[in-house]
């Protein structure tokens, strides 16, 4: 995997305290709890960050990097790309309003009619 791309999500995410979850914009309560790693990746998944610069900044948040650090994030990476929940791309990507925050700092109203404008499912 070309560490240098960078990666964007593809799905609408709420974050409470330290759980992030897919949300249906239709329906915000209904949540779907994502593991640790795989929460923090989607939430930090901003299209103007490669994946190099992930790799650093979860480093930098421990006094000693752990051993394997990469490849944890690496196989996290991974996961989100087979479920379309990432995508990478060689260039920085502007996201979306409904894409560009969790639920709860959007409006929803603002975001359901620019789903609606752009087609997206």
């Amino acid at each position: 995997m070309d560490k240098a791309q960078y990666f964007y999500r593809t799905v609408i995410f709420t974050r409470q305290g330290d759980q992030v979850s897919l949300v249906d914009i239709d329906n915000p309560q209904e949540r779907t709890p994502l593991e640790g790693w795989m929460g923090i990746a989607l939430s930090l998944a901003d299209g103007r960050h490669t994946l190099n610069e992930l790799i650093d900044y979860i480093g930098s948040q421990y006094q000693t990097v752990p051993q394997g650090l990469a490849d944890t994030l690496d196989s996290v990476i991974e996961r989100l790309l087979e479920g379309k929940m990432v995508k990478l791309s060689s260039k920085p990507i502007e996201l979306p309003y409904y894409l560009s925050e969790p639920i709860e700092l959007l409006d929803i109203e603002r975001a359901r009619r620019l789903i609606g404008d752009d087609g997206y499912h």
